[in-house]
């Protein structure tokens, strides 16, 4: 890697300060960087440990199998996230079964899961950091499970649109039904159903591959309800 992503890294990294030179100049050592396309794999299983990623730009998603084979998205990365789950081998006693997989072309850091158990060992910052990505993504992992169980499907689908619209920064947005489906665990025919319900409302606009916000308000007021 060149100097200048060596120093993006060292900006972006947020206990690169509390490291000794000599941790500086290993974790620098043993730092790789990863460039994958949309729709890659980059980790599945927990059988494997990748080792903590974190993303320089682009977007993941970290999704799990229902029993019937329906994917649930359990978070979303953006610039500068890392993700831990890649690197579970770092939590003795705990594996978690998920897949991480690219939605846009996103440039990585990978940082060896070897190399940062042992930065934990000797680094009490190191080790916070871990416990705070940990505390982080547990919060997102039960908020899931409040939506799932509490809220019901249109409300849902309207709050997921809302977010998808403020990520991507546009009121028209490039997804399928499908797609949607699988963020949310759910059959496409039932987002397809919502969909039109939407439109009928005058809360969309449905054309093929695109979804269209039109009323946002009413759409946010579905979503809280």
């Amino acid at each position: 890697m060149g100097q200048e992503n060596f120093m993006e890294f060292q900006s972006c990294f947020p206990v690169w300060d509390k490291l000794s030179q000599a941790q500086q100049a290993r974790l620098l050592a043993c730092l790789s960087s990863r460039q994958v396309k949309r729709g890659s794999v980059i980790h599945n299983g927990s059988l494997e440990c990748t080792g903590l990623l974190l993303v320089r730009s682009g977007q993941l998603r970290a999704h799990i199998l229902s029993e019937e084979g329906r994917e649930v998205t359990l978070y979303r990365l953006f610039d500068r996230d890392a993700c831990l789950l890649s690197a579970s081998c770092l939590l003795r006693g705990i594996q978690f079964d998920i897949t991480i997989e690219a939605e846009k072309d996103t440039d990585l850091w990978v940082i060896p899961a070897e190399v940062y158990r042992q930065l934990m060992d000797e680094s009490a910052p190191a080790a916070n950091y871990i416990n705070e990505l940990m505390a982080s993504r547990f919060s997102e992992v039960m908020w899931l499970v409040e939506q799932i169980m509490w809220k019901s499907m249109d409300r849902r689908v309207a709050a997921f649109l809302l977010e998808e619209a403020s990520v991507e920064g546009t009121k028209q947005l490039t997804i399928t039904h499908e797609t949607i489906a699988n963020h949310l665990g759910t059959h496409r025919e039932v987002v397809t159903r919502m969909l039109r319900y939407f439109q009928s409302e005058g809360m969309v606009q449905l054309s093929r591959g695109r979804v269209e916000l039109l009323d946002e308000a009413k759409l946010k007021a579905l979503g809280e309800t």
